[in-house]
Parts: structure tokens; C-alpha cells; sequence
């Protein structure tokens, strides 16, 4: 039986070369990675299952003993590296393996790499840019979606998650030229991946046009609107991609809050009542009772509406759930990213200024 072994190494400064372990040798580059790893002759025959990520090696240099260095070099941005960021630092986390077996088998060696920047001066990565979307519709509405810290007072601070809490997930559609508009999330999926192939396996949070399907099984719920154009959902963290990247995909809509029916709609699932409800008027829940079968379809004329800017998809991410015992992944998490389609600054760290369509007035107050 292999025994599994796992060193670590930090690269406190760019162009900075390890030595805690002689073997293994690192140079951080300003956008990339040098890695040289030198294997003992007994080692050859296994040259084809070193990784660094899921990056096969660049190079290998024969050594007069049999052995070998093995040389990885890649950009920073290949190789599944791990982008986080904490205060004033930049980090890239990635691993070495040896895997003699199956990748789907534990590795029998692995070797954690970090490459830790100092944060320019003013830099801001793209991933925190208050990006937006801006739909063609009478003119133009901008969508944005974050992840809230615990408090429902800020964005938060990290993508780190314990299975079974809660994410706080903040929606909002800005409306300067529009009457007053229902901000809905009509689907919302989560995946591994931050675009949805055909193929791509999911875990459904919201369908059959805005009915939360994770308040049945799960705990999940809408929180009480503070207006009409936001909306936060308070979602149950899941086992889903346990320990890995996870995306949260959603269809958000703004529509006439005076015009809602079975395609437009907020609906969440009372255990008490055992009945499907109406976030903004239980008086009219009788538009949830297709949750249970298929909502049906607008006429045509709606689906022209919505061509028209009344609609954007929106990605948040990436999120990592992790087992409450796995307390060290939760005390280094990383600032959350949202993408460039709807985000927000993260201001706790950064000391950047709060886009005014998010002041601490336009967020919600409390936690049920």
C-alpha cells in the first residue's frame, strides 16, 4: 500500500525559489510558474502520472544517474490555479501529484504550491470591477447579483462555505427610467463550471418559472422583499460538489409587479401549510399550485417583452462547500468573485467605495 505524503511550499515573493524541499523547486513568474521536480530512476516508468494540476509535465531533462527533472511551466491562469485573495495579498494555489493509479483513485503523493503576490497599490482584480449588464429594453436595465456576509449588511468576505449554513444570495435590477419593476429569479441552477454545457451536471435551486424548489427537501427560503427591485435568497448550503468549485447559475427577470401569474412569479414551499406560497402576495398563492406539475408558457407577446431586455443570466462564483470539520479550508477562504456580467466591489478588505445601488439602505436588515 503507497503511503500518502503531503509537503507544503509558499512563495513569499515573486521570483522567489523554495527550499523546503530540495527535490522540488518553484519559481514564481509574474503571470506564471516554473516548477522543476526531480525524480530518483525508480520513478521513470511512472513519469506520465506527475501532474501539476491537471497539467501534464512541459519538459524532462535525463540526469546521468538515471533520474530526471521534471519541469512544469505554465500561466498562472492554466492548470486549474486557485485565485484568492486575502487583505493585501494575492495568492495562486495549485498541487503537485504522483497518481500511479486511475486519477478517480487518491493520489499516492501530493505536494501543495502556493505563489502569494503583495496586492499593487489601487489594483483591483478584474473579478471585483463593478461590471454590469445592460439589456436593450426601453432604456436599458442594469442587473447585479451578490453574495452577502452573514449579517445582510455587506458582500461578503469569503466563498469558503460550511455544509448545511446558509448562502445569502442578493439580487437587484436598477430601474432610473422605468416604472416601478418585480425583480424574479426564474431559474437558478447550481455547476462545477461557470458556463453550462449541454452536458453539465446541476443541482436545481429554482425552475418551472420562479418556484423554489430547495424550500421542499431543504430549509431554503425568500427573504421578505425590502423593494420591489431586489431580492434575496436565503439558500441552505448543499453536499453538491462537496469541496470543490461550485457556480451559481441564475435567470434573473424584471417585470410589472402588477402583472404577475403562473410564468411570473416568487413561490417557496410552506412546511407548515404544506402548501406552495406567494413571496408578495400570499392572497394570490393559487399561482404557485403548478409548482408541484409545469407552469405554463407565456403568450407570445410576453416572450417578445422579455427579447427586449427584461431578462439577464447571471453567474456567482466560485462558491466552496465544505464539511463543518474541515475548519481549515474555512479559516483561509478567499474573497468571493461574481462575474462580469453582475458584481460588486467588496469593500471590507479593499477599502473601495460601495456602488451607490448598494448602500447599506438598499440591503436587507436581518435573517429569519
Amino acid at each position: 500500500m503507497v503511503r500518502q505524503l503531503s509537503l507544503g511550499v509558499i512563495i513569499l515573493a515573486v521570483f522567489a525559489v523554495t527550499d523546503a524541499n530540495p527535490d522540488i523547486q518553484v519559481l514564481c513568474g509574474k503571470h506564471s510558474v516554473r516548477i522543476v521536480w526531480r525524480i530518483g530512476p525508480e520513478m521513470m516508468p511512472y513519469i506520465a502520472r506527475l501532474f501539476l494540476g491537471n497539467c501534464l509535465r512541459s519538459q524532462v531533462d535525463v540526469l546521468p544517474n538515471g533520474g530526471a527533472d521534471v519541469q512544469f511551466n505554465y500561466p498562472l491562469a492554466d492548470c486549474k490555479f486557485k485565485k484568492q485573495m486575502k487583505g493585501k495579498r494575492l495568492i495562486y494555489r495549485n498541487e503537485l501529484s504522483f497518481r500511479p493509479q486511475p486519477k478517480s483513485k487518491p493520489a499516492a503523493y501530493t505536494f501543495p504550491i502556493e505563489c502569494v503576490y503583495k496586492r499593487p497599490e489601487g489594483w483591483v482584480p478584474p473579478f471585483l470591477n463593478p461590471g454590469s449588464s445592460v439589456s436593450a429594453g426601453r432604456g436599458g436595465l442594469v442587473f447585479h447579483m451578490a453574495l452577502l456576509n452573514e449579517q445582510l449588511t455587506h458582500p461578503a468576505e469569503t466563498n469558503v462555505i460550511p455544509l448545511g449554513s446558509f448562502i445569502p444570495i442578493w439580487a437587484a435590477v436598477e430601474q432610473t427610467f422605468h416604472q416601478p419593476l418585480l425583480l424574479l429569479m426564474e431559474e437558478c441552477v447550481a455547476a462545477k463550471t461557470p458556463e453550462l454545457q449541454p452536458d453539465s451536471q446541476v443541482f436545481h435551486i429554482i425552475g418551472n418559472k420562479g418556484c423554489l424548489f430547495d424550500s421542499v427537501n431543504g430549509n431554503s427560503v425568500f427573504l421578505p422583499r425590502y423593494h420591489s427591485s431586489a431580492l434575496t435568497l436565503y439558500l441552505q448550503s448543499f453536499a453538491f460538489g462537496l469541496g470543490e468549485e461550485v457556480y451559481i447559475h441564475c435567470n434573473l427577470v424584471a417585470w410589472d409587479p402588477t402583472r404577475l401569474d403562473e410564468t411570473k412569479k416568487a413561490c417557496q414551499y410552506s412546511k407548515q401549510s404544506g402548501l406552495w406560497e406567494l413571496l408578495d402576495d400570499p392572497f394570490q398563492s393559487n399561482l404557485c399550485s403548478c409548482c408541484s406539475s409545469t407552469c405554463r408558457s407565456r403568450p407570445k407577446r410576453g416572450i417578445e417583452q422579455e427579447s427586449q431586455g427584461f431578462s439577464q443570466h447571471s453567474v456567482l462564483g466560485p462558491l466552496i462547500i465544505v464539511d463543518q470539520s474541515d475548519s481549515r479550508k474555512i479559516a483561509e477562504g478567499s474573497v468571493i468573485a461574481a462575474d462580469s456580467k453582475a458584481s460588486v466591489e467588496i469593500t471590507a478588505e479593499l477599502g473601495l467605495p460601495s456602488p451607490s445601488w448598494m448602500s447599506l439602505e438598499h440591503l436587507p436588515r436581518e435573517a429569519p
